[in-house]
C-alpha cells in the first residue's frame, strides 16, 4: 500500500508511518508474534499542508514526581522551574533579584511583574527564585508515531454500533484534528458506519462520506440522526440512493440486496442475515424474515419485535399469511410486509384479519400485520409503531452543528 500512495502522493509528500496499537498482545500466538496493531500512513498533497501538534495527558507517575507542589489556596498543582538564563552572556538580563545575582531569562519589570502575580518564588532567603510552572497550564506530552492510548471499540463499549470493521472515534478525532481546522472538508471514501464522518462533524469540519452499501448508508444516516438530530435531505445531502420509483425498480434489478437494504432503511429497520460492512445478504435464523425493529413500551424493560419483509417483485396473499405465520411463531408483536408492487386486495384483506398489537405502555392500538409499499414510504409514509423504537444499537448523544455535509452512494 505504502508503494502504491508513493507512486500517488509522490514519495516527497509521505509524512508518517504511525503504528497504532489497538489490543495487548494475545496469548494464542504459537508461531508468530502476536498481530495486535495497525499501520496508519500519513501523506500530504503538496509540500504545504496543515498540522496541529497532538497531546495526551501525564500519566500519574510523572504528575506526582514532577508537579509535587499543591497550592492550599487553589489546589492548583505546580512544579518550580529554572528561571536562570543559559547563556552567560547577556549583559542586559544580568541583574540582582530577590539577593541574588545571576543572568536570568526574563527583563527584570518581567520577572517583578511575575513575582507580584504569586507566579515566582523563593524557597528561603538565598535560595534562587524559581518559577511555578502549574500543571493546569501544560498541553501535555507530544503525541509520537506509536499510539499505545487509544483501544479498539470492544464488545462492550459505549460506542459499539455492531459495525465489524469499526474504529474508536477517538482514534479519527486525534487524525482528523491534526490534520484539519475547524470548516475544512474531510473526505472518507469508505466510511462503513461514519465514524470518520462523526469525528468531523463533532470538530465542525464539512464532511463528504462514500460507500458501496446502502447498509452502511442507512447506519450513518441514524448514527448521525441518533447523536446530532440530522436529518438527511435536510441537515445533508444523501446522493446516490433512489427518489423515485423508477429508481426503486432500476436497484430491485441490478441487486435484490441492496434494493432490500435501502427499503428497510426506509422504516429504520436492522437487516437480519447480513453483516453491516456486507454487500450481500441471506435468510437469517428467522426464516422469512429480512429485517427487524426493536422497541421498548411497558415498565418491563423487555425489548419487543417488529418483524420485516420485504418484497421486490410479485406478491400475493399467500406473503401476508406467510409473515402472519413467522410473527406468531417467532414471538414478535408486529409483521411489516415492504412492497415494491401493489398489494392486492386479498392481501389487505388477510392483513387486516390479523387484528391489533396493544401497547400496554401507550395504550393504543397498532395493526399487527402492516403492508406499506415503496411508493408509500417514498411519499413520507411510516409504520404504525410504538414511538420508543431503535435499529441499530442507539449512538450517543452529541452536540450538533450546523454545517452542510454529504453522505455518498
Amino acid at each position: 500500500l505504502k508503494v502504491v500512495l508513493d507512486a500517488i502522493f509522490g514519495a516527497e509528500n509521505f509524512r508518517n508511518e504511525i503504528v497504532w496499537q489497538r489490543t495487548t498482545a494475545k496469548g494464542l500466538a504459537f508461531t508468530r508474534f502476536a498481530n495486535n496493531h495497525d499501520v496508519i500512513l500519513s501523506y500530504t498533497k503538496t509540500q504545504n499542508w496543515i498540522w496541529n501538534e497532538q497531546y495526551t495527558d501525564y500519566n500519574e507517575e510523572y504528575v506526582e514526581g514532577f508537579y509535587k507542589y499543591v497550592e492550599e489556596r487553589t489546589g492548583r498543582r505546580y512544579a518550580l522551574d529554572n528561571l536562570v538564563n543559559p547563556n552567560r552572556d547577556r549583559p542586559n538580563l544580568t541583574y540582582e533579584f530577590l539577593g541574588i545575582t545571576r543572568v536570568w531569562r526574563w527583563t527584570k519589570d518581567r520577572m517583578q511583574k511575575a513575582y507580584d502575580e504569586g507566579k515566582i518564588v523563593q524557597t528561603k532567603p538565598g535560595n534562587v527564585p524559581r518559577l511555578k510552572r502549574y500543571l493546569d497550564e501544560q498541553e501535555g506530552v507530544p503525541v509520537s508515531d506509536i499510539w499505545t492510548d487509544i483501544a479498539a471499540v470492544g464488545s462492550q463499549a459505549q460506542e459499539r454500533l455492531g459495525y465489524p470493521t469499526q474504529k474508536p472515534l477517538a482514534l479519527l478525532e486525534r487524525i482528523i484534528s491534526a490534520s484539519s481546522n475547524p470548516g475544512d472538508l474531510v473526505l472518507d471514501p469508505f466510511c462503513g458506519c461514519g465514524t470518520a464522518i462523526v469525528a468531523a462533524q463533532q470538530l465542525e469540519r464539512h464532511w463528504i462520506g462514500i460507500d458501496v452499501t446502502h447498509l452502511s448508508i442507512a447506519l450513518q444516516k441514524n448514527r448521525l440522526k441518533d447523536m446530532f438530530d440530522l436529518v438527511a435531505g435536510t441537515d445533508y445531502a444523501v446522493i446516490g440512493e433512489p427518489q423515485t420509483m423508477g429508481a426503486a425498480r432500476q436497484l430491485a434489478q441490478e441487486d435484490r440486496f441492496q434494493f432490500q437494504f435501502w427499503a428497510l432503511s426506509l422504516i429504520g429497520a436492522r437487516p437480519l442475515g447480513a453483516d453491516a460492512g456486507s454487500k450481500q445478504g441471506k435468510r437469517g435464523a428467522d426464516r422469512g424474515v429480512d429485517g427487524v425493529v426493536t422497541f421498548i413500551d411497558d415498565a418491563t424493560g423487555k425489548p419487543k419485535r417488529a418483524l420485516v419483509q420485504v418484497k421486490s417483485g410479485h406478491v400475493k396473499s399467500g406473503d401476508i399469511r406467510d409473515l402472519r405465520g413467522v410473527i406468531e411463531r417467532e414471538g414478535a408483536v408486529v409483521g411489516i410486509f415492504l412492497t415494491l408492487e401493489p398489494p392486492t386486495r386479498d392481501m389487505e384483506t388477510e392483513a387486516v384479519s390479523a387484528g391489533f398489537y396493544t401497547s400496554p405502555g401507550w395504550q393504543r392500538d397498532y395493526p399487527r400485520l402492516q403492508i406499506l409499499t415503496i411508493a408509500n414510504l417514498l411519499d413520507g409514509a411510516t409504520p404504525k409503531l410504538p414511538p420508543s423504537h431503535s435499529t441499530f444499537q442507539q449512538a450517543t448523544k452529541a452536540t450538533p452543528t450546523a454545517i452542510q455535509n454529504t453522505l455518498d452512494l
